[in-house]
């Protein structure tokens, strides 16, 4: 999806009027921010390309985190494509099965004592993002098909 059309369907959830008045932007700058930006002059570069341009510039993950954190989320990284490529279906699910029993090892050594320090929650938060980054990538070459060629040799 195109960020015009992400701002566009999203807009549409709450009226642009009443989006654009708590952007403190006009509609016509919002409707424009939700075109695809053309050599006519229709569209214009919206704040999602702009955010887009500054976090390759400054290449630092801080950046994304944080607007993911004010939105009430956590950014996972998507693995390189060349780790990708080394997943085979058991191992890989055998490994998702690890470090799930791992995150609840953490979890259960962490509560022991009904309560959970700040650096248990920290290394509870490291092992649930791993966890989360390998499966996305297990998903992803699933939804790729990268391990079709695997299961028709069976």
């Amino acid at each position: 999806m195109k960020s015009y059309e992400v701002i566009k369907e999203s807009c549409k959830k709450r009226g642009i009027k009443k989006v654009a008045s708590d952007v403190g932007v006009s509609t016509s700058l919002l409707y424009k921010w939700s075109q695809p930006q053309e050599a006519s002059g229709s569209g214009s570069k919206n704040p999602l390309d702009r955010m887009i341009h500054l976090i390759k510039a400054v290449n630092d993950p801080q950046m994304i985190e944080w607007i993911c954190e004010q939105a009430g989320g956590y950014f996972v990284r998507n693995p390189d494509t060349e780790e990708e490529s080394h997943y085979e279906v058991m191992p890989a699910t055998n490994e998702i099965v690890s470090q799930f029993s791992a995150l609840l090892s953490e979890i259960s050594h962490a509560a022991h004592d009904n309560t959970i320090a700040d650096k248990e929650s920290e290394r509870i938060r490291k092992v649930w993002n791993a966890l989360k980054s390998f499966t996305e990538g297990f998903v992803k070459c699933c939804e790729e098909g990268d391990f079709n060629n695997m299961l028709e040799s069976k």
